[in-house]
């Protein structure tokens, strides 16, 4: 059902985790943060917090990267890990986020490109927002969305984007 008019439209938060370390001899998936992405996801939580809604579910990948800019960004929802985040497609992140239950008002997704930014574009494709995620979305980058329906119906109503940040 949608929002309707009593009801503000649900708020979508995407965020790329932070800047990753790359020990020798640490498989991908459990790459920790760089002390620059630490910091990073600090200010990411930080502007979060200070102009978005409270976030009521995180939606999180897995890996110790995304893991760990959650914790970094020290955002208080009840949080869903999802194997199915890593190396997800943006239709793959836009079907894990259509899972979320119906009384979900504001969602934080945190995973991995190309999924994050690629299902920002393909929400709102034709957003003046759009061409520049396209081009660059940097660690802890985030993208804000206001869906105007349910979460299951998201891949067919779509989404605008209304803010693109970088935390520096």
């Amino acid at each position: 059902m949608p929002p309707g008019p009593h009801l503000p439209p649900r708020t979508l938060i995407l965020l790329r985790h932070g800047k990753s370390a790359y020990p020798p001899e640490v498989a991908d998936h459990r790459r920790p943060l760089a002390p620059r992405g630490e910091r990073q996801a600090g200010m990411a939580g930080d502007w979060i917090r200070r102009t978005q809604p409270p976030v009521d579910v995180t939606l999180c990948s897995t890996a110790t990267r995304a893991r760990l800019t959650l914790a970094a960004a020290r955002i208080g929802a009840p949080t869903r890990l999802a194997d199915e985040l890593y190396g997800a497609t943006p239709a793959e992140v836009i079907g894990e986020i259509a899972r979320t239950a119906d009384e979900v008002r504001t969602l934080l997704v945190v995973g991995h490109e190309p999924g994050v930014p690629g299902a920002a574009v393909a929400l709102d494709p034709a957003s003046p927002l759009a061409e520049g995620i396209a081009d660059k979305f940097p660690t802890s980058a985030i993208a804000v969305l206001t869906v105007p329906a349910s979460w299951c119906d998201l891949p067919r109503s779509g989404a605008t984007l209304v803010n693109f940040h970088v935390p520096r």
